[in-house]
């Protein structure tokens, strides 16, 4: 086995999982990418262009991919995997009355299934180079408390945060470290989509509205490499989800007013 570590990042085409990429290449990691997106995958391999990664095409919510990106990957980096990261995910957002089958099936399938198809499929893996490895998922600031006309979104990121405790007391005896991320929004491609099928405007848009916090992408990845060294279950990342957290331990009532109200606790 070589003694070089290795990390496996899904949505590695851009965003969090190309900055996540970069910031573990930066410290010898060998970086293996997977996304359906090949030309990002591409050029995130082109960025860190030190020789030790790997790309695999791979759609999160097929099973039979994950076997194939994880086995080609761990071959490739010597037959060890440390680090597996379920990034990939897709924001979807509107009133839940007029949420399309296609947007919520899409949303559920990618950011839930996809999360416990890339645990089930690591876990060989990572039981492998325990004590020491990590299954890390990147949940979101949506999964620490639900937020008006996103209740799609917020249900897959609240489910994140669920798995990961979940597989933490499972895979505790095998020494295998679960743990997940849990940002505001992030400066990263996705801000520039539409919420859904039917709607024009961007997210971005939205969010410079709300006036709400965006934290740099390279914030993000540094937050990755300390939770994969540290000891805690989930990290609330940005000023505004650490508020929004201790809102929800010592002020529960004024946060369910806020949201009736219609004011996000994520906003400045």
């Amino acid at each position: 086995m070589s003694t070089r570590k290795a990390i496996f990042i899904t949505g590695g085409g851009s965003g969090i999982g190309r900055a996540i990429a970069r910031k573990f290449a930066s410290e010898g990691w060998f970086v293996g990418v997977g996304d359906i997106d090949e030309a990002g995958m591409r050029e995130t391999l082109s960025l860190i262009g030190n020789g030790f990664t790997f790309m695999h095409r791979l759609d999160v919510r097929d099973r039979g991919q994950w076997d194939e990106a994880l086995d080609g990957f761990a071959t490739a980096a010597g037959g060890r995997i440390d680090v597996v990261v379920n990034n990939a995910g897709i924001p979807v957002g509107g009133p839940l009355a007029d949420m399309s089958i296609e947007d919520i099936e899409n949303c559920l399938d990618i950011n839930l299934k996809g999360v416990l198809f890339g645990a089930q499929a690591a876990h060989p893996y990572l039981a492998k180079t325990a004590p020491g490895s990590c299954l890390l998922n990147i949940a979101s600031a949506a999964g620490v408390h639900g937020v008006g006309g996103v209740s799609v979104y917020c249900a897959s990121k609240a489910g994140v945060r669920s798995i990961t405790e979940s597989l933490d007391a499972e895979w505790a005896e095998e020494g295998i470290k679960v743990t997940d991320l849990c940002p505001i929004f992030v400066d990263t491609p996705l801000l520039d989509k539409a919420p859904n099928r039917g709607s024009n405007e961007l997210i971005r848009q939205t969010v410079v509205e709300q006036k709400s916090e965006v934290l740099p992408v390279a914030d993000v990845a540094q937050a990755a490499w300390d939770a994969v060294h540290s000891d805690r279950l989930h990290h609330l990342i940005g000023k505004s989800t650490r508020q929004l957290g201790f809102a929800l331990r010592w002020m529960p009532g004024r946060v369910r007013k806020q949201m009736r109200a219609g004011v996000s606790p994520l906003g400045r």
